[in-house]
């Protein structure tokens, strides 16, 4: 039998968020002297509604046959009869997905940080960014045509802005922002670039229409092909993709707590989503979705090798990131749809995880440096669990979810490109490498810090649990391939059918023994003290320079293209035009005026007899002229 769902709750997905925004901005500030903590309130309430209500709806797509659901538009913009914007919603699988991410990992992030952001100042404002980022990026995910999904893809990235920049008055804060909200600028030229293209060449916005033309194949080959790249340029500057991956490592100057929804289920999730959203495009362009692997595979090793001699442990989390959603990107390029999505899915949970329990650490050491910390696991045990768990999953080691998703990954690129599945098994290895690096200076050994380190509260530790048991249990959805019969756009290259299904395939073993050989590197390092990290350093030190300075990526940018290129070049070069040429003409034509008045004021003396001469010769030059042309 199939569902019947009201379309009035499931925009209530999308207005919970938006009601605590217009409540908390609003019309609470005057009660907030007897109940600071109000707004915090506000906002769990409502995002806790929205999952509440994503459950629900995905138990009732799953009773539906299509999977699918119909919500009747709303006009929005008619432009003399001919064109026609409308509001509406795209409910299926990817949405409700997408939903359920967004809404569970802000859940747990808004109660984290009641205990986080005690005390803070700005704790109503970081209320208010929060809900206004969630009802953001959920009205990405559900809204069915390009123009409205662009609104919200801004929406998504001021938020971020106002989040990255929340301590404002930190320099450093204030400077990571900027950059955030410029570099992502430069992708999203690309995607409006791609919105017009896809416009002017079949008049509609519509996503369903513009799949139906691309599988039809009633969109000209290079203009599909150009949409599709314009389409991966925004989703690489908000995925963070190589060469626009530059501003996410500088977002940790934010909260950590916006650290988590940036890297887990917002900001860098939007990307990955519109790529899914807009599969059918890069499906029918072969060379759109090699670009989109090719990028992907390139991104995960990149920021891999970056990963491994930072100190600061966000940074290191930072690095992982992108190295992920590059694996995120390969995983859509060479496997479709599902394989790519199953792995955001699971990485939601274990990185949103990895970015509370560095909060955590700082909570109870007050530094992020890891050359600082060591032998918390004694006195954060709480933390040093889940820790460790999100850690092992995002290795990939059997049975947590990480395993899951990053093998199909691993089948697919086995199956269509042997570089890129090499590519793949190295960066196995180095997250393993980099991740258990981590651990065991920040939770083994000795305490080497100055502040008496202590455990979270409750409000903090009680989110970490929740999402440790989602870090384990969230890839076997797809133990027996349902996630991808779910979504489609690409079969299951799972040798792990069923949850035993490693047994009989060599491939797993494989890659087991790379994320094992990963940790027991770090281990040998770090912990055991069999290798000096030092003399490692010193042997390789022209890649540890390479590594630690990020490929003097900054540097080009910033100082090579930003301050000599742009500013002291062509913006200097443009002053000069603007100040002698445009300025110039104009204040010349000024001037000219200003001197001819000026002789004509001279011209008026008062002297009566004079102006009778003029008159005189004035009547002659009348006379003679009528005489001579009359």
């Amino acid at each position: 039998m199939e569902a019947i769902i009201p379309n009035s709750l499931v925009w209530m997905i999308f207005l919970l968020p938006l009601i605590s925004f217009v409540l908390i901005a609003l019309f609470i500030k005057p009660f907030l002297n007897n109940s600071p903590r109000i707004s915090g309130y506000i906002t769990i309430s409502a995002v806790a509604g929205s999952l509440i209500l994503s459950l629900w709806l995905l138990t009732s797509l799953l009773n539906t046959p299509s999977h699918e659901l119909i919500i009747p538009d709303f006009n929005w913009l008619i432009i003399e009869g001919s064109i026609n914007i409308h509001l509406g919603l795209t409910i299926d699988m990817l949405t409700v997905i997408m939903c359920i991410v967004v809404t569970t990992v802000s859940l747990m992030v808004q109660i984290y940080s009641q205990g986080y952001m005690h005390g803070d100042p700005g704790y109503h404002r970081y209320y208010v960014y929060m809900s206004l980022f969630t009802t953001a990026m959920l009205g990405l995910v559900m809204v069915d045509n390009l123009l409205l999904m662009y609104v919200f893809w801004e929406l998504v990235g001021l938020c971020s802005y106002l989040l990255i920049g929340f301590w404002f008055h930190r320099p450093a804060a204030a400077r990571a922002a900027k950059k955030a909200f410029i570099v992502t600028r430069l992708g999203d030229f690309g995607f409006l670039a791609a919105i017009l293209v896809l416009f002017f060449s079949k008049g509609t916005l519509d996503v369903s229409q513009l799949h139906g033309y691309a599988v039809a194949g009633a969109i000209g080959s290079a203009t599909l092909t150009w949409a599709a790249i314009g389409i991966f340029l925004g989703a690489a500057g908000k995925s963070a993709q190589f060469p626009l991956h530059v501003w996410l490592p500088d977002a940790m100057e934010g909260p950590t707590p916006v650290s988590a929804l940036i890297h887990a289920a917002t900001m860098v999730a939007a990307g990955v989503f519109l790529v899914a959203r807009m599969f059918p495009l890069f499906e029918h362009s072969p060379e759109a979705l090699s670009i989109v692997a090719y990028i992907g595979g390139f991104t995960a090793i990149f920021a891999a090798t970056m990963g491994l001699v930072m100190n600061d442990i966000k940074r290191v989390l930072a690095y992982s990131t992108i190295s992920q959603l590059g694996y995120m990107m390969l995983g859509l390029g060479v496997g479709g749809v599902a394989i790519g999505i199953f792995h955001l899915f699971n990485h939601a949970f274990f990185k949103a995880l990895l970015f509370l329990g560095a909060g955590s650490v700082n909570h109870g050491t007050k530094t992020f440096d890891m050359r600082f910390m060591g032998g918390l696991r004694k006195v954060m045990p709480w933390t040093y669990a889940t820790f460790l768990i999100a850690s092992l999953s995002i290795a990939g080691i059997w049975p947590l979810a990480g395993f899951w998703s990053k093998d199909e990954i691993l089948a697919s690129a086995l199956s269509e490109n042997t570089l890129l599945f090499v590519l793949s098994m190295i960066t196995v290895f180095m997250t393993a490498f980099y991740m258990f690096r981590v651990v065991f200076m920040t939770f083994g050994g000795e305490y080497r810090g100055s502040e008496k380190p202590h455990e979270s509260p409750p409000v903090m530790v009680v989110p970490m649990v929740v999402l440790a048991v989602l870090a384990v249990v969230s890839g076997w959805f797809n133990a027996t391939g349902g996630f991808s019969h779910l979504l489609g756009h690409g079969e299951s290259h799972s040798f792990t059918e069923g949850f035993f299904g490693i047994l009989s395939h060599p491939l797993p073993w494989i890659s087991l023994a790379m994320a094992g050989s990963g940790i027991l590197l770090a281990y040998a390092m770090y912990s055991a003290k069999w290798i000096s990290p030092h003399r490692i350093a010193w042997f390789f030190r022209s890649l540890y320079v390479l590594f630690s300075k990020k490929y003097w990526m900054d540097e080009l940018y910033e100082d090579a293209i930003g301050q000599r290129l742009l500013s002291d070049r062509l913006f200097a070069g443009m002053k000069l035009l603007d100040s002698k040429v445009i300025d110039g003409a104009v204040n010349g034509v000024a001037d000219t005026v200003v001197d001819i008045g000026n002789s004509v004021r001279r011209a008026q003396s008062g002297q009566l007899q004079l102006y009778g001469l003029f008159i005189i010769l004035g009547v002659l030059a009348i006379v003679i002229s009528l005489l001579i042309w009359g």
